[in-house]
């Protein structure tokens, strides 16, 4: 496996290695020892598996005070997926990072907790799953407006239409009105 910090250091993006034939392919995409080594020693108690279609927008998702690191990736379709760190002390504030990840690249990222969570369906459909560490808390639930102007995430909107999201995404809160991570 092959471990890239992105633009924000804690996050990492995860590449496989892919042994694919005629047949078809194998892939680990969890070893606790490989990922240790590499500086993220995660304990998962959840894992969650979501479809949806073309032009959906989920996020963007934390829990305050159950805060969950999240392993994403997925096996069916496209995604822009995004990770905005919201640790008060941390230098990279507000800032945020996203990557495309897809069945075709195999591509897994390590978000840790701290930081919400959210992706953008690009293909006609997408299946993204994902492992936790902590479990899901709905008291603990908080949701951070995708167009927020303060955070300026470019989002590829397909074609520019607004994205299908749900009540509850739609009325996230602002950064400047969220409750965040110390």
């Amino acid at each position: 496996m092959r471990f890239t910090p992105t633009e924000i250091p804690d996050v990492v993006l995860v590449e496989p290695v892919v042994h694919g034939d005629a047949r078809g392919f194998f892939m680990e995409t969890w070893h606790a020892a490989r990922f240790a080594a590499a500086g993220i020693d995660a304990r998962f108690v959840q894992d969650n598996h979501s479809r949806s279609v073309q032009g959906t927008l989920r996020g963007l998702h934390y829990q305050l005070c159950h805060p969950q690191g999240k392993l994403v990736r997925v096996v069916q379709g496209e995604v822009f997926d995004v990770a905005v760190d919201l640790r008060r002390g941390s230098p990279t504030f507000a800032r945020w990072v996203g990557l495309r990840l897809s069945a075709r690249n195999k591509r897994m990222l390590w978000i840790p907790a701290g930081f919400a969570h959210g992706f953008y369906v690009l293909s006609e459909e997408a299946e993204f799953v994902y492992k936790c560490t902590d479990y899901y808390a709905p008291e603990c639930e908080r949701c951070l407006r995708w167009d927020d102007p303060d955070l300026a995430i470019d989002w590829p909107l397909i074609e520019g239409a607004a994205p299908l999201v749900s009540a509850k995404d739609a009325a996230g809160a602002w950064l400047g009105e969220a409750e965040v991570f110390p």
